[in-house]
């Protein structure tokens, strides 16, 4: 797993905010870098969504699987750490579930949920025998009941280390990255943080500067 992260800016990333990037950069740097958080609906019923998982502990099912809630992770080697809603253990295989209270995507799915579920796997893989790689995880979307399977594809697997990568390089920047553009700008009215970003007005002062 190659990896190499800059030695200026933060020690480590969280786990989550690795969603918060791939959804939106600038949203990462206001919330990890800036510790900017706004609460809406979507955050309060996310957060509403999450007590029960957000409980430690650990029970055995009928089959002898053993499912642990808000689990601590990290690596050492990726400088990650954060929690996992759940993981599922069944001989000896650890399974990640991270819970969502939206609904998935009915074309491409969430990458910034994919995203984050990866590098939970990672940080479970360095707990597994050396070279033992974790197949897949769960998402659990709230809002439609739906358990959506992950496969840590190898493109999936690259995709997060370069998340990790850039977190790193944009946590050390001095500059807040530019809103979204393209298609991305319908992200930006579900995003709690709006009134603190401000993107249509960021945007028409890039045009006027231009």
């Amino acid at each position: 797993m190659a990896f190499a992260p800059s030695l200026s800016g933060p020690e480590t990333i969280s786990i989550s905010s690795l969603n918060a990037l791939e959804y939106c950069p600038r949203r990462f740097y206001y919330q990890f870098v800036l510790g900017e958080m706004l609460v809406n609906e979507f955050v309060l019923e996310g957060a509403l969504a999450h007590q029960r998982v957000h409980t430690e502990g650990t029970r055995t099912g009928s089959e002898g699987e053993i499912t642990t809630t808000r689990l601590y992770l990290c690596s050492e080697s990726l400088r990650i750490s954060g929690y996992a809603d759940v993981v599922e253990e069944q001989e000896g295989l650890l399974i990640p579930v991270e819970y969502k209270h939206g609904k998935p995507d009915k074309r491409t799915g969430w990458l910034n949920d994919a995203v984050q579920l990866c590098a939970q796997a990672f940080c479970l893989e360095e707990r597994q025998p050396r070279g033992v790689l974790i197949p897949y995880g769960y998402i659990f979307y709230i809002g439609s009941r739906r358990r959506v399977r992950v496969q840590f594809t190898s493109e999936l697997r690259a995709r997060t280390l370069e998340a990790i990568a850039r977190a790193f390089q944009i946590a050390s920047q001095e500059t807040i990255p530019p809103p979204l553009s393209g298609g991305l700008v319908a992200r930006c009215p579900h995003c709690s943080l709006l009134p603190l970003c401000l993107p249509d007005e960021v945007r028409l002062l890039q045009v006027e500067k231009a």
